[in-house]
This record gives structure tokens, sequence and C-alpha cells, in this order.
């Protein structure tokens, strides 16, 4: 399987519940790059690149953070950057 690096968006109960930094360390444990930030209308961005099974880990680690709460996701593949390391923005 080959890596790929993903772009999304999500929208809910995602900022100041703890959601970068629960990226971060998904991210981390998962052996993902890339980098997440909180946009100004509220939701959360944020960059994974990695083997498709270990994105898919990052985000479920995210999603049972206990007061995130995930109500909608945008998700694109996008080109791979090659990145190191996972940023909070």
């Amino acid at each position: 399987m080959e890596k790929v690096r993903r772009h999304f968006i999500f929208y809910g109960e995602v900022q100041g519940v703890g959601f970068r930094k629960r990226a971060f360390y998904g991210a981390k444990e998962n052996n993902v790059s890339g980098w997440v930030k909180n946009l100004s209308d509220g939701s959360v961005e944020m960059e994974a690149e990695g083997y498709p099974e270990d994105i898919d880990k990052a985000i479920l680690f995210v999603e049972k953070g206990v007061f995130v709460r995930i109500e909608n996701l945008r998700v694109k593949d996008i080109p791979l950057k090659n990145s190191k390391g996972f940023d909070i923005r």
C-alpha cells in the first residue's frame, strides 16, 4: 500500500476541546505527518500524510476525545508533500 496525503475539515464541537492536541498525539502514535489548525469559522483544518490505515487510526484517536463532537467532515486526497513531523498551527 502506498502513502497518501489527505486534507480534512472537521465541523462540530472541535475547538476548545483538545482536538488539535489529540490530533498531534494520534498522528505521532501512528507515524502520520502533517499539520492541524483552527479556522475562524469554528472548524478545524488538517492535512495528514501516511499509510491510509494509519491516518484512519489517527482520526479515530481524535474522535474518541471526551469533549470532541465531529458533526460533519470534508475530506479529499491531495498530492504528497513528503513532510516530516506533525505540527499544531
